[in-house]
């Protein structure tokens, strides 16, 4: 078999807090030796699942990134920061909202809803990603872009934080829906890729795609 492209198939990770997800992408490509591709990155900040794929499976990437991601979060709504996250600067302060307040505002995000992408993103914008130009201080007008919200539920509130548990589409920003509620992402943890469970990780297994594409036509 030609040199990286063995082993073929899907790697799943679990991410921890702090390094990015690329990095976890060149640790594992640097023990396999194959080509290794991801199906969706994670903020440095967040934890859970990334679908690693090898050798040839790379070749499927788009089928595996437009799969739904179901995420926990816990959102504080005490304050908005720059970055929908917790490493961005602090904008506002502000009192939370009441439970009846809250709930109202979870109703208007659910199903389709139109928002601005985060600044801190991998977005292009005039050829140059998004991140990069926040980083340097520029500032820009971010575009907006229709992200679908299939479920949305409240797990838990005290002391102005949030917990969420949330069912999204591909190219959903969960800081996106915590800045649309008033706060930001003090925590994010993608429990789930379409059929795929953080439970399943595993960094040193690769699922063979005799084995895992059978399972992406039972979510159909």
């Amino acid at each position: 078999m030609p040199k990286g492209l063995d082993p073929t198939g899907v790697i799943l990770a679990d991410k921890p807090a702090g390094p990015s997800s690329f990095s976890i992408v060149a640790r594992v490509r640097s023990r396999t030796g194959a080509k290794t591709g991801h199906a969706g990155t994670l903020d440095p900040f967040a934890t859970g699942l990334l679908i690693l794929l090898s050798g040839r499976a790379t070749s499927l990437q788009d089928r595996f990134m437009k799969l739904d991601k179901r995420y926990v979060t816990e959102v504080d709504l005490r304050g908005r920061t720059a970055t929908g996250d917790p490493e961005g600067e602090v904008l506002d302060e502000h009192e939370p909202p009441a439970d009846a307040e809250l709930e109202r505002a979870l109703a208007g995000l659910r199903g389709e809803v139109e928002l601005s992408i985060p600044a801190a993103s991998a977005v292009k914008i005039q050829g140059e990603r998004a991140y990069r130009l926040h980083r340097q201080g520029v500032v820009v007008e971010m575009p907006t872009r229709v992200m679908r919200v299939h479920e949305l539920e409240l797990v838990s509130y005290t002391d102005g934080i949030a917990r969420l548990d949330l069912l999204v589409g591909s190219g959903t920003y969960v800081r996106a829906l915590a800045d649309a509620l008033g706060g930001h992402c003090a925590m994010l943890r993608r429990v789930e890729i379409g059929p795929f469970r953080v439970e399943e990780a595993d960094e040193l297994r690769v699922l063979p795609l005799e084995e895992a594409l059978p399972r992406l036509a039972e979510i159909r």
